[in-house]
C-alpha cells in the first residue's frame, strides 16, 4: 500500500474509531449475573443511606444501597439532592463501592523496623496498638501542663494535625474534640490551606 498523506489519515482515523468504540463490547454477550440488583435494592432486601466521597475534597453526596443480608453494599451512586454533585459523579466516585467490595483489599499492614531496609506483614490490630502506643509516648516526653507564669495550660506542642477536606462537619467536630483531648494546640485543616 503506498502510503500518502490520504491515506495516512484514513488509516489513523479507522484506528481512531476502532479503539473508541472497540471497548463497548459490540457483539459480545452479557455476562450473566448471580445478583438481581434492581430486586436486591428494594426496602425488604436494603438499605438506602447518604454518605459523602472520601477521595477528593469536593465532598460529592453518595447513596448507598446495603444489603440486609450481608452488610454490603450492592450498589453506590450519586445523590440527585446533594447541592455540591446533583447526581454526578467522576470515575472515582462511580467505582467508589470497591473499596468495601474488593478481594484486593489489604488484610494487613507492612511494617518497616527502625534502620531496617526491609517491610515485613503485620496484622492491623498490632499497627493499630503501635500507633496508639507512639502517639501516646509522644505525647507524655513533651506534655506542658503549667507555663513559665505557672498558669495551667495542658497542652502538647510537639503533636501537629492536618485534617482531610473530605471529612463533613460532624466528623471533623469529633476528630477535633479528640486531638483537644490529646493537648493539642497545632490543629489545621485542608479546607484552610
Amino acid at each position: 500500500m503506498h502510503t500518502n498523506r490520504r491515506n495516512f489519515l484514513k488509516l489513523s482515523a479507522a484506528a481512531a474509531a476502532a479503539t473508541a468504540f472497540g471497548g463497548l463490547g459490540l457483539g459480545c454477550t452479557p455476562k450473566s449475573t448471580t445478583i438481581d440488583r434492581a430486586a436486591a435494592m428494594s426496602p425488604q432486601w436494603s438499605r438506602q443511606t447518604t454518605s459523602v466521597c472520601c477521595y477528593c475534597a469536593v465532598g460529592c453526596g453518595l447513596l448507598v444501597n446495603t444489603s440486609l443480608k450481608d452488610k454490603k453494599a450492592i450498589n453506590v451512586e450519586g445523590d440527585p439532592d446533594h447541592p455540591v454533585n446533583e447526581g454526578a459523579l467522576c470515575a472515582k466516585g462511580a467505582s467508589i463501592w470497591q473499596l468495601g467490595d474488593n478481594d484486593r483489599r489489604p488484610k494487613s499492614a507492612l511494617y518497616r523496623a527502625p534502620y531496617s531496609n526491609k517491610f515485613k506483614e503485620v496484622s492491623l490490630e498490632w499497627a493499630l496498638e503501635q500507633i496508639a502506643r507512639k502517639v501516646k509516648d509522644t505525647r507524655d516526653s513533651a506534655f506542658t501542663t503549667k507555663n513559665a507564669k505557672g498558669q495551667v495550660v495542658n497542652r502538647c506542642d510537639n503533636i501537629a494535625s492536618l485534617g482531610s477536606a473530605a471529612l463533613d462537619n460532624e466528623e471533623c467536630w469529633a476528630y477535633q474534640t479528640m486531638l483537644r483531648s490529646l493537648g493539642l494546640v497545632y490543629i489545621e485543616h485542608q479546607a484552610r490551606i
